[in-house]
């Protein structure tokens, strides 16, 4: 995992935006850039770093792309930076095996 690829995704705002929206549900790029009051291809841009940050997957529906949240992703980084601020407690996953 690279975090700073994930941090770097996360720290514009209007992508943690869609990031939020993209929990409720799958969105396409017209129907978030409605929401963010963005063009279409500055949602583009948006999602594609998302998408390389791993935060974000999409899939086909026929015309349509619709994005989505990658939850464990998200949850793998924080967890994975917590470890690193405390590196003697031992990183999530080894704790729920244990």
């Amino acid at each position: 995992m690279e975090l700073d690829r994930i941090f770097d995704a996360l720290a514009s705002g209007p992508r943690r935006g869609m990031l939020a929206s993209l929990a409720q549900t799958e969105l396409t790029t017209t129907e978030l850039a409605g929401r963010f009051a963005m063009s279409p291809p500055a949602v583009s841009r948006h999602l594609s770093v998302l998408e390389n940050a791993g935060l974000v997957a999409s899939r086909r529906d026929g015309q349509r792309v619709l994005y989505s949240l990658v939850r464990d992703t998200l949850v793998d980084a924080l967890g994975e930076f917590t470890a690193q601020l405390s590196p003697a407690a031992p990183p999530r996953k080894a704790r729920e095996a244990i």
